[in-house]
């Protein structure tokens, strides 16, 4: 399998929307997908990479990330995102997906690389311990919503 890891395009937001649902379960939009990528794409703070097959002709992949500032502990990346399609998962793509947020964050001076991860993603875990993170504190989450995008 011959992979290239490059930055999103507008013309990525199906296979992102696809991927949301098959890896990660979301009941994602397709046109929520498509405005929310334009969006973030067009923002200096963030960065959408993808995974892209060059023989299958589509993405198999995508990560976002963004700017994470903080008063205690400085510039970081946050990685809001990530997740490769099923059919491609256990051949690598997540780790590259993972070195590009990492090399855009050495780039930039940042001190760390962070996410957050689903308690019930237990695989997922697994796979950013074996990638050198760390299991920093466990938390709860909480959101307060607007009804609106």
């Amino acid at each position: 399998m011959s992979v290239t890891i490059r930055r999103a395009t507008a013309a990525d937001a199906q296979r992102i929307c696809d991927i949301n649902r098959s890896a990660l379960g979301y009941d994602s939009q397709p046109e929520t997908v498509r405005v929310q990528l334009a969006r973030v794409i067009a923002r200096e703070t963030d960065r959408v990479w993808i995974a892209w097959d060059d023989a299958a002709a589509t993405v198999a992949g995508f990560v976002h990330a963004a700017d994470y500032e903080t008063l205690h502990s400085g510039s970081q990346k946050n990685i809001i995102a990530l997740a490769v399609d099923p059919a491609w998962q256990g051949q690598g793509l997540g780790r590259l997906l993972t070195e590009a947020v990492e090399a855009w964050a050495l780039a930039c001076g940042c001190n760390a690389v962070r996410l957050v991860s689903s308690f019930a993603r237990v695989d997922a875990h697994a796979f950013y311990l074996h990638c050198g993170y760390r299991l920093r504190k466990e938390q709860k989450n909480f959101i307060k919503e607007f009804g609106r995008l």
